[in-house]
Formats: structure tokens, C-alpha cells, sequence
């Protein structure tokens, strides 16, 4: 990746991260452009798809939606779970170590710009079983 590219990062320039539920790509982590405090990208959601109920011990996580509608569930300090309607322009914010779910519940797609802090929950999502890397550029 050129200098630029390191600064200037588009999601079909990277490895994506896919699911039964959806994709990842990463425009943000120490292995993409040194990143070093945060990580983050773009998770494409299809309609009637969504992620479980988990967690990201130790990181704070930071959910934009970008496009489509959807229900977000955060849960607060107590443990019980806050549920909201969310649309394009909406920021979530997740406590560290919180759990949260987040399913499209829109006829078309929901993009959501996600950031992890400090960087390091992405990594884990290639244990899933149903994890597979499609390489930059792939059409798949």
C-alpha cells in the first residue's frame, strides 16, 4: 500500500471479513495503516441480517449508521438490554466490555462505520465458525 493509501482507504481495497450475517472490511487496524489506538470500518449488513448478542471485553465500540434501519440493543450497566430503532445519521455508543446486537430490519441493506477502542475485537471475529477472508478486489 502506497503512503497515501495507508491515509486514504476505500472498503474494496482491503480484505473483508464475511459472515452468514454479513461483512467487515477493515479501513482502519495496525495491519492496514499502523493504526494504533482504534481500528475500525465498514460492516454491510443484507436485509433481515444481523450479528448475536456479544461483546468486546476491554474495548469500547463506536456504531454509525450510515444507511438502511435497523434495532440495536446495548445493554446498560445492569445488564438489561436498551432496544432502539436506528436509521441513517445515528451514532450508538457501546461501553467497554458491553454486550450488543445489531439486525437489519429494513427491505434493503444497512451499512454501519464501526470503531473498536483500542484496537484488537476484529481479530477475534476470524475464530467464528462461519468466518471467511475475502481478499481485496474479489468479486465474491
Amino acid at each position: 500500500m502506497s503512503e497515501a493509501g495507508r491515509y486514504f482507504v476505500y472498503p474494496r481495497d482491503v480484505d473483508t471479513f464475511a459472515f452468514d450475517w454479513g461483512r467487515l472490511a477493515l479501513t482502519v487496524a495496525p495491519e492496514v495503516n499502523g493504526a494504533r489506538t482504534f481500528s475500525g470500518g465498514v460492516v454491510d449488513l443484507p436485509a433481515g441480517q444481523g450479528h448475536a448478542r456479544h461483546n468486546h471485553p476491554g474495548s469500547e465500540e463506536i456504531i454509525f449508521v450510515i444507511s438502511g434501519h435497523g434495532e440495536q440493543m446495548v445493554e446498560d450497566e445492569d445488564g438489561n438490554p436498551l432496544t432502539r430503532q436506528v436509521g441513517p445519521g445515528c451514532t450508538v455508543y457501546v461501553p467497554e466490555s458491553r454486550y450488543h446486537s445489531t439486525l437489519n430490519t429494513g427491505d434493503g441493506p444497512m451499512q454501519l462505520f464501526v470503531v473498536y477502542s483500542p484496537a484488537g475485537p476484529e481479530r477475534l471475529l476470524r475464530d467464528l465458525p462461519d468466518f471467511r477472508l475475502v481478499k481485496a478486489g474479489s468479486t465474491n
